[in-house]
């Protein structure tokens, strides 16, 4: 009877320990940061269909944002939001977009954390259409790093 005892004991120590040991490589792995989720997670800037986000580049005190409008109608910007950065366009030239022009907006004055950390932020942009006179907002999302 002490003889199955002791197998069976033998038995669960010895899958203890691996399990432990398995434990403890996976409880370093997320210490290190090697299992951090922020590493996998992919840049994207994404807008409503018909203007496309082409490129964008966020530092700890300004975003730069370059679209491209492909609504098929002309609009004018009237402002952009991006977390707390704002963008009041006063330049005519810089308002006038065009279908199919591709411009580029800086917002600057903006408090976007520390090189290298997560920036995930709301897109709000105020337009026109020049052809109705309507005034819209469209709205996106920006994942990235900060640069």
């Amino acid at each position: 009877m002490n003889r199955k005892a002791q197998a069976a004991m033998e038995f669960l120590m010895t899958y203890g320990w691996a399990i432990l040991v398995v434990l403890a490589a996976i409880g370093a792995l997320a210490y290190f940061g090697v299992l951090s989720p922020e590493k996998f997670i992919p840049e994207k800037c994404i807008l409503e269909p018909g203007v496309e986000c082409t490129g964008f580049k966020v530092t700890p005190t300004d975003i730069t944002l370059v679209l491209r409008n492909g609504l098929g109608k002309d609009l004018t910007i009237n402002s952009i939001t991006v977390g707390d950065c704002e963008l009041s366009i006063k330049d005519p030239d810089l308002a006038d977009f065009q279908n199919g022009d591709m411009e580029t907006f800086p917002l600057v004055k903006c408090s976007n954390g520390e090189v290298e950390d997560r920036y995930n932020a709301d897109i709000v942009i105020g337009y026109t259409e020049k052809i109705s006179g309507l005034t819209k907002i469209m709205s996106g999302s920006l994942t990235t790093k900060v640069q």
